[in-house]
This record gives structure tokens, sequence and C-alpha cells, in this order.
């Protein structure tokens, strides 16, 4: 018996001493297979880092997003049908805003001597509202109004009792000479009202309709204006009308692309900004984000973020007692909804943007911070601020004013190869009109209304589905020439006036009949004359498919939202106008 378990003990040594080569060798072979597969595997940058952690979609909560199918956003993004710098056709096209000899004289019987550019003992005064774009376009009206009337412009006063609280005067964000320079030849322009009998002339205080027109100028103010001699116009935002005489628009356009000139200090510091980013790549992209959280409250949309979301919005929200019940499903599917900083990351990836892509984000404070950016970052790890390439020296002298630093982010904007818009607010009006004026580069709105869809069920979809959707969605909404009829929509944002066209033929000849939706028609000769149009139209309809009764209201319109507001709410005004 004993003999027979000392034989066993044996064989069980011998039998392990067999095995122990062989899990060795097992052992080895693992270890190599693993090292070819993480030599071979994709890096986290081919692949995003994202396989995906987008858990924001539309409709998800936290615990769908465990269970939420997911897609793999390509390194290089989608293929594109287009160069992704720059705008088809604009060669053809250039700014043009030079003086003719044919300002209007339709009001002959009513003004003494109305050739005669500047009247004697008329001084017009404008104080502007607002943050900082919001206030250009009043200072770009202001001297037109000027012009109208005939009189000497007083340089105009800067809100500085805003929700912005910025103390800055005109002079200190303006090269004030230069202005008065450069408009010497249109109309003139004082620093200050002249002293009389020792003591400085007084004006006299009024408010003018919003969006007044040539005819109204002069039936209401200027029998005022010959009577006390000096008047202020108050709170003076969108009170010249959209539609003019073909020489009122382009001295707007001299005015607003030649003028206004920013201070040395100012343009200094952009350019350095400007500088630092084409050191860090050939070409970017800007982006004016706004998703800050009273943008968000008074979108009244849902961003994913559950009850607590809600419950914040909703506090903010409750401020303005103005503002109605909305219902979040029924904005976005309107379009009214801005996107989310991934959804934004998302829509230039399909465009044909990489993740080598540097990208400048001009925004104030984001809504969730970091978690809320986290995606974008992913999708775009070059990720810029001023904040980021600059140093807390060198932004001290502007960061006490908040015109001056949106005034930095204006010149890094305008100069970027491609600027992204996620609202429709006036920096990216003036934006989009300025960049059309000086060569149509490209200027990118999402067609919110389409997206919603495809963010929606993106999670059904394959990466080239999606992608190749979002770029048909995108057509007429990239900044290209002649997507907007000339005369649709602001004047600041489409200056059509203002724009002209080298050669009719060669552009026909290479591009065709454009398609833009069914609004959309075939038109050839068309002049930038904008007469015939009707006053305050819109954008074109590129959503003919639903909700046509809604359409004016549209997120991505030309209207902006905070127009419609009631004027019992300046305070919502001025957070949503720039």
């Amino acid at each position: 018996m004993a003999l027979q378990r000392r034989r066993h003990n044996n064989y069980q040594r011998i039998r392990i001493r067999l095995l122990i080569p062989l899990i060795s060798g097992v052992a080895a072979a693992l270890l190599v297979l693993f090292s070819l597969l993480s030599i071979l595997a994709p890096s986290p940058n081919d692949t995003d880092h994202l396989r995906h952690f987008y858990t924001s979609s539309l409709n998800a909560t936290p615990d769908d997003a465990i269970t939420t199918p997911v897609f793999c956003v390509p390194r290089g993004g989608g293929k594109m049908d287009r160069h992704v710098w720059s705008s088809r056709n604009s060669e053809h096209f250039h700014g043009c805003s030079d003086a003719g000899n044919k300002f209007p004289n339709n009001f002959v019987f009513l003004m003494a001597e109305a050739q005669v550019i500047t009247q004697a003992n008329r001084y017009l005064m404008i104080a502007t509202s607002g943050g900082l774009n919001q206030q250009r376009t009043g200072i770009t009206d202001g001297v037109v109004a000027a012009r109208i009337l005939n009189a000497t412009l007083v340089i105009p006063k800067l809100d500085q009792k805003s929700f912005w609280k910025d103390s800055s005067n005109f002079s200190e964000i303006f090269d004030v000479d230069w202005f008065i320079s450069y408009l010497s030849k249109d109309v003139k322009i004082i620093k200050q009202l002249p002293r009389r009998g020792g003591k400085t002339l007084s004006s006299y205080n009024m408010r003018v309709p919003r969006k007044c027109n040539e005819r109204c100028y002069v039936n209401r103010i200027l029998p005022v204006l010959l009577k006390k001699h000096a008047v202020q116009l108050s709170k003076f935002d969108y009170r010249l009308a959209n539609r003019l005489d073909t020489e009122y628009q382009k001295l707007r356009c001299r005015v607003n692309y030649h003028a206004l000139r920013f201070t040395n200090p100012i343009f200094s510091m952009g350019e350095k900004l400007v500088h630092r980013m084409r050191m860090r790549s050939k070409h970017y992209i800007a982006l004016h984000l706004r998703f800050e959280p009273d943008m968000l409250a008074f979108s009244g949309c849902d961003y994913g973020g559950g009850e607590k979301e809600q419950k914040e919005l909703g506090t903010i929200r409750r401020r303005w007692k103005t503002l109605h019940r909305s219902n979040p499903d029924r904005q976005r599917r309107q379009g009214k909804c801005p996107l989310t900083p991934e959804e934004v990351g998302l829509m230039l990836r399909a465009l044909g943007y990489g993740s080598d892509v540097h990208i400048y984000v001009a925004s104030g404070e984001v809504y969730g911070g970091e978690e809320t950016l986290a995606p974008l970052k992913a999708l775009f790890p070059n990720f810029h601020s001023k904040d980021t390439i600059a140093t807390k020296e060198e932004l001290e002298p502007f960061s006490p004013f908040s015109s001056r630093m949106a005034a930095l982010d204006f010149i890094v904007c305008d100069e970027s190869d491609v600027f992204v818009t996620n609202n429709n607010g006036n920096m990216a009006k003036i934006l989009a009109g300025r960049r059309r004026y000086f060569g149509h580069k490209p200027t990118i709105r999402p067609n919110a209304k389409k997206l919603y869809r495809l963010f929606l069920n993106r999670n059904n979809l394959t990466w080239e589905v999606f992608a190749s959707s979002v770029r048909t969605f995108q057509k007429g909404f990239m900044g290209e020439p002649k997507e907007v009829r000339p005369g649709r929509g602001g004047f600041h944002e489409n200056p059509s006036t203002c724009i002209c066209e080298d050669s009719v033929t060669k552009v026909e000849k290479t591009s065709g009949p454009r398609k833009f939706g069914k609004d959309n028609t075939n038109r050839k000769n068309v002049t930038n004359n904008d007469q015939d149009v009707d006053d305050e139209s819109e954008w074109p309809d590129m959503d003919d498919d639903e909700d046509q009764g809604d359409e004016k209201g549209m997120f991505n319109e030309t209207i902006s939202d905070y127009e419609a507001l009631n004027s019992e709410d300046p305070e919502l005004e001025e957070i949503l106008s720039d």
C-alpha cells in the first residue's frame, strides 16, 4: 500500500515537471501576442480617444449612456467635395463701398439746401446700448442717421450701465482720430458739443422708433433738431431700417468695415493672439460658442443634464417674468436650440476638419465647465482661448473691461480661416457680414433644425452615413457667395449692396445654378441693389418640409431671438445681444 502511494506521488511529480515547460510556452506566446497587439492597435488619437464617450445625446439620461450604442469618429473626419479652408468662387467677389455721386435727394422739400452735407446748428448725439457688437451697429447706424439729417455727429457715447458694466468710452476702444478722418467726406464728426456763451450746448434727449427709415428720421427727428439744435438719441440700437437707399447702405459699410478701427493697444494684442495661433498651425478655426447659463436658460431647451440642469436653468429663467414656459422638444425640433459643444465638434469633424485642426474658442462661462467641454476637446485636442495663449500679465490691461476682451476675440475670429457661430447674436452677424465683404471667408452656421434629427438618431448610424448627412444639411450654411439672395436678412449680416462680382459669366460657368431650398430660383444678372426686396425679410427657408409657421423664430435665422423680446427686459436683451 505504501509502495502504491509512492508510485502515485512520483507519477504526479513527473506530470507536473512535464506541464511546466508547456505552461511557460503558452505564457510566452500570449506575451508576444499582446505585445504585437499593442504595437499594431491604433493610438488613442487615431480613434479620437473615443469609442465614444459622447453620453450627452439629446434625450439620453445617465443610465441610458451606459447602454447607448456608439460609433467611431475617424481621425480625418468626413470627406469633403471642396477645400475646407476656402469658399468656392470667392475670388470673383469683393467688397465695394466707395461713395457715389447719387446720394438721395428725396426730401428736398423738407430740408433746406439738401445738397449740403452738413448744416450749421444741427448736432446729433447717440447713446448706444448693449455689448461691444450691439454698440457697433448703433455707431454705424448713427453715422448714417447724421447724414440723413445733414447734421454734425458728436462722437457716440458707449453704454456704461448695461449688464456688461464696462466703463470704457469710445476713444478707449476705437481709434477716434481715424474714425473722424476716414468719414470726413461723408459726415462732419466732432468729439464734443461746442460751447455757446461760455457753456456747453445742452442737448434734447429723445428716442427714435426701431427700424426707422429715412422719411421717419426727417418727419420725427429733423423738426426737433431744427428747434433744439442738439438732439441725443438714447438707447440707439436697431433704430435704422434694414432697407435703405444704396448710397446709405454703402456708407454703412464704410463705417463698419473701414472707419471703426480698434485702438493700437487692442489691435496689437489681438494680432499677437492671431500670430500665436498661426505659429501653432497654418490654418485655424474660430468658434463663437455662446453656451453660457443665461443663454441656455433663455433658449428653454433640454441639453441632457436631467433634473439638475432643469432646476438650475429654470431658476435663472424665472428671473425674467416675460419668458413663457417653453416646450424643449418643440424648441429643438424647430432649430431654436444652440448646439452643444460636443455637437459642434461632431459637425466640424463630419465637414472634414480632422483631429489635428487647431480651434480658438471665444466664449464666456460655459455651462457645466470642463465636463461640458470634454467631448469637444477630445474631438479637437488642439483647443485654445485667449487665456491659454496669452499670459495673465498680457491680458491684465484688458481683463477688467468686457468690451476690450470681446474686441480681442473679435480680432482672432475675424482673421480665422473658418469662423463657426453657434448663436445669432450681434458678434456672429457682424463677423458674418464682414467676412462676406472681405472675400467670403468660410463662415459656418449650424443648420440646427435639420441637424437636430441627425444628432437624435446618430447612434443608429455609421459614421459615413452621419458625416454625409451633415454635409448635405450644411449646404447653404457655409458662408459661400450667393448662398443668400441680395436683400435677405439683416444688412449687417448680409451687406449685399457692398459686394461686387467680377464676372457673372465666369462664376456661372464654374458653379452652375445652386439650389439651397425651395425658395431659391436661378437668377441671372442679379444686381446688388436690394430695393425690390420686402423690408425686414428673412433668410431663405431651408426647411420647407415642416413647422412652416415657426420659421421666423428659427434660432439660426437672421432676426435675433432677443429682438422679439419685450423692451421691459433690457438686461435679458443685453445678455443675448452679443
